[in-house]
């Protein structure tokens, strides 16, 4: 999978996606942008919310679960820093046992992001420069 980033206005980037996907990405205007998109921790954040809450529906799906009114929340604190720590939580139905709440709290750590974010060692970046 490709995803590009090109210069927008001022600090924005237009991101293209594969299949044809398009975002902006923006800092907020205390932090010198102009807030047209999320900025680049929010996805962060948002990445971790949606792949956790689809790794559930996944899960609960193969069990025939019905998690009706599934919500997964992470919060963390980033003052232009990178987030050092996120907290996740997962809302559930109340008719869930304590048995399935434990279960579904377990699959959620196995999302693929939250196992990237959990084991920042296993990630491997490799940088260089092309002329345009």
């Amino acid at each position: 999978m490709k995803v590009v980033a090109r210069r927008g206005e001022g600090l924005a980037q237009d991101v293209e996606l594969d299949g044809g996907r398009e975002i902006v990405v923006d800092e907020p205007v205390a932090a010198g942008g102009s807030d047209s998109g999320p900025s680049p921790t929010q996805l962060l954040a948002a990445s971790l919310a949606g792949c956790t809450a689809i790794t559930l529906e996944l899960y609960a799906e193969r069990k025939g679960w019905d998690l009706d009114e599934l919500e997964v929340e992470v919060d963390f604190a980033s003052e232009g820093q990178a987030p050092a720590a996120f907290d996740v939580v997962l809302r559930l139905p109340e008719s869930f046992d304590e048995e399935q709440r434990g279960r579904l709290l377990k699959i959620a750590a196995k999302c693929p992001v939250h196992k990237v974010l959990a084991s920042e060692s296993s990630i491997v970046i490799s940088d260089r420069v092309e002329t345009i």
